[in-house]
Order: structure tokens, then sequence, then C-alpha cells
């Protein structure tokens, strides 16, 4: 069975691993939790890093830090995974939806503007599949600050991927977030990033993902915090992916081009387009035609595919969000499919899988 993805670990792993067991930590946030973190920053490039259980749990602490209040909205996009979404819920916020560009599922900019009203808080920009917007991010900002809105980057799906001022995705934002969970290009398991310049909002999320701590004891506390704290033993398994990240940047980059030159012949088939020379792909997504015929096909010849998020706005968790037309989530929500996109793919496996996504469509067409 060719998965649609599963990660990789190895004994380089295990062996970061069994030297921190045997160090005599405390396998709690520190030290190595701080390597780790410095390395994550040094290679974004940005002021201040920090790590937390999960990426739902890293755009959380970043809307506090903002200072979202119950009843503010977030404008979201349509098309993302729904713990964008989720966290601003979670954070007594309210999200607006937003529809996505077409070349590049971000978020709309006219669409946007036109969301925007006098509960606006901030704006939740992804950059899906490490894709940035068609538009300017930093006039972007600029607009939204002038108005007194924050915009805030899910990063999640796109640590290795640039903007094309070579600035890190991620790092436009006042604050961005990533997920280190299974599927992403390094994992810890579950794991989430905040990376900001700002020294204000650095020194906020410091005290909320401890307990509100003021830092003039070990138990002085002159703001309400949680436990949102890493692990050293999920920061020694992050520094072993660390060492493989620039390799693995360019195996997706190659994975992604095999696919389109072996499919570039079929009309069928509408492959999302990726500047390779500045984005890694988390995953190969496209819209196809028959998507659900397809990949049953697929399955039955032991390749795993999966669809891709269906809009928001049609999810019965969000039906009091905010109601309306969204054409193009709602066309990836009928189209959308993501092929195996695993860092394990063989050149012979992707062969093989295109092979048999054309005998489908040549197929189906006689």
């Amino acid at each position: 069975m060719i998965k649609q993805y599963e990660p990789e670990f190895g004994f380089l792993e295990a062996e970061y691993v069994q030297k921190y067991m045997l160090s005599g930590g405390y396998l709690t946030e520190f030290k190595v939790t701080q390597e780790f973190s410095e390395e994550i920053k040094n290679f974004v490039s940005s002021k201040y890093c920090f790590l937390t259980n999960n990426g739902t749990v890293s755009l959380m602490l970043s809307m506090w830090a903002l200072g979202i209040r119950p009843g503010d909205e977030v404008l979201v996009p349509n098309f993302t995974m729904a713990a964008t979404a989720q966290s601003v819920y979670l954070c007594s916020g309210t999200p607006k939806f937003v529809d996505v560009e077409a070349t590049t599922l971000c978020i709309d900019h006219d669409s946007l503007f036109e969301a925007i009203s006098p509960k606006t808080a901030g704006v939740i920009l992804v950059t899906p599949n490490g894709r940035f917007p068609s538009y300017d991010v930093d006039k972007l900002r600029q607009r939204l600050e002038a108005k007194g809105i924050w915009l805030l980057e899910d990063a999640a799906q796109s640590l290795g991927s640039f903007y094309e001022d070579s600035k890190h995705i991620g790092t436009k934002g006042i604050i961005g977030s990533f997920s280190l969970s299974p599927a992403k290009i390094i994992s810890t398991g579950q794991g989430g990033i905040i990376i900001t310049d700002s020294e204000k909002i650095a020194s906020k999320i410091l005290k909320l993902k401890d307990f509100g701590r003021d830092g003039n004891g070990p138990d002085q506390h002159d703001q309400i915090g949680g436990n949102f704290k890493f692990t050293d033993l999920q920061a020694a398994v992050g520094l072993a992916q660390m060492t493989k990240l620039t390799e693995r940047i360019e195996l997706k980059k190659r994975i992604y081009k095999q696919y389109s030159e072996e499919l570039a012949q079929l009309p069928e088939i509408d492959l999302i387009h990726h500047n390779l020379s500045l984005t890694a792909p988390w995953f190969v997504d496209g819209l196809f035609e028959k998507r659900d015929q397809l990949s049953e096909f697929l399955r039955m010849n032991n390749i795993g595919t999966r669809a891709m998020y269906p809009p928001l706005s049609l999810q019965e968790a969000f039906k009091y969000a905010s109601p309306g037309s969204f054409p193009i989530s709602e066309a990836i929500g009928k189209k959308g499919l993501w092929l195996p996109s695993s860092v394990n793919l063989t050149q012979d496996d992707i062969s093989k899988i295109c092979s048999l996504i054309i005998k489908f469509f040549r197929t189906k067409a006689q």
C-alpha cells in the first residue's frame, strides 16, 4: 500500500532521544527545547520563537497575545483546515469566512476587505501548501493595521517556503504560526511554533504559555495563563528532524515536479501551480474530474489519496458562522484531491501512481 502520507522517523531520531534520556533530563521543556527553538528561529529569520503543544494552541496563544475579546470577528479563509476557525471559537471570537484565490488558495484580497466590519479584530492569512497570495502581504498588513486590524499568518503547511523577497512565509504577519504534526515536512508527533519580531508580543506569549508567571519568581503571576509548554523529549526528535529539513525541501519539490510532468497531458487534471524556486509543496494537490471515482480506483490498486478540505461554510460545526456563497472553496470541496506525498516515495512509486491515473481517465474516455 502506498499511503497518501506517512511520517519518516528513523535511527537518527532514536539516537537523539536515547542521548537525551541518558542525560538525566526531566523530559519537560528546558534546554533542548531552547536549542530546537533557536534552530527554527535562525532558519526562518525571526527574532523570537516559542514552541507549544500543537498548531491549534499556537493560533490560540497568538490571538490571546493580540488581545482578542469575546465577540471579536476574525476573517478566516473558507478553505483551510478546521483548526484555523476552531481556534477563533476557542478564544471566544467569531470566525467570518472569506473565499480564496483560485490560483493560490489563499484568502481573496478584495473579498477580505468587503468582509471587514466594525467588529473585525483580525485576519488569519493561511498559506496553504506553502503558497503565498498573489498580492503584496506587506501592503495588506499596512492597510489592515491602519484600520486597527491585526494580521496573523497560519503557516502550518509552509515551513521551508519563502516569499518572492526571500522572507520566510510566516514572517510578514505580526505573528506566524506553524505545525509539527505527523504530516508536516518535519514533525515531533504534535507541536506548534510561534514566531514574531515584536518584543511586546513575545513577552505576552512567554507568560501565557507558562501560567502567567511574571519572571520575578517561580510562582509570581501578574496575569492569567496556562500550561502550554513543549517537552525536551519532543525537542530531541525535532533536532534530528531539522538535520533533514533542507534535503526534504528539495525532495518535496522533486516529487511535485515529477507528478506535474507525468500528468501534464491529462485535461481532466489541474494540478495547482507551485513556484518551486520558492515553495516546498506540503502535499501534491489538484482539482480532478470524477475525483471520488478516481480515489476509489486508486484505493483498489493500493494507492491512498485524501480529499482536500471541504469548505468550512458547509460543515455542521460552523453552521452558525457567516453564511454566503464561496464558489472557489466550494469547487475545491468537490474536486480537490491530495495525491501520495510522503518523503518516502520513490520515483518508481510516483510513476506507478501516474500510470494508474492515466489508465483511469483513458478508460473512462472510451
